[in-house]
């Protein structure tokens, strides 16, 4: 029963925040931004990342998450628009990802501390900045890191016994985005099943 737009776009083009924001405008106020733009590239060493994939998935997974926060609290100032974000990390972030994306991991583990920071930065303004880390999901990311089958390889080292399904992890970002958790702002919320 709602509206909804579909924009593609790059989030590491530093035209793209400005352009998004703009677009979702017609539908209201934006008062809510959820950082979910990710990629890890393929699978394998740090040794043997590829700077493309290196510079690529920095770019997408820490510069584009900063510029739409920086554009999301720049309109929220001037309107006195009291937003919330949350950010996506990843229990990757904590465990490293050793011998799969090392990279993917450090640039989530960077998103934690931004998070945390903003987060106490824009409190006073009423802005709350959270995150949440997920474990292993059934999601096409593990297919396009080259190996689909990486979420039934995973299972049976999560304590719950499964990986996530997409709307658990969705519902965890709408409690942090609601009026539940309105005294909840530069936390990271860790969704991965004990993990």
């Amino acid at each position: 029963g709602g509206e909804a737009l579909a924009i593609e776009a790059d989030v590491a083009d530093p035209a793209t925040p400005a352009r998004l924001f703009d677009a979702a405008e017609v539908l209201g106020p934006v008062t809510a931004l959820v950082n979910n733009a990710g990629i890890t590239g393929t699978l394998g060493r740090l040794a043997d990342l590829p700077l493309e994939t290196l510079r690529r998935t920095i770019d997408t997974n820490l510069t584009g998450t900063i510029l739409m926060a920086q554009e999301a609290v720049r309109r929220w100032e001037d309107t006195g628009t009291r937003g919330r974000m949350v950010n996506i990390s990843s229990v990757a972030a904590t465990l490293g990802a050793p011998g799969e994306y090392v990279h993917y991991a450090a640039t989530k583990a960077a998103v934690e501390a931004l998070t945390i920071g903003l987060g106490k930065e824009v409190a006073a303004r009423g802005i709350r900045v959270n995150a949440v880390s997920p474990g292993t999901t059934m999601t096409e990311i593990h297919a396009a890191g080259g190996n689909p089958d990486r979420p039934a390889e995973v299972a049976p080292r999560v304590p719950l016994g499964r990986v996530a399904e997409p709307e658990e992890i969705a519902a965890a970002v709408l409690w942090l985005l609601g009026d539940e958790a309105s005294y909840i702002t530069g936390a990271v919320l860790r969704v991965g099943g004990g993990v």
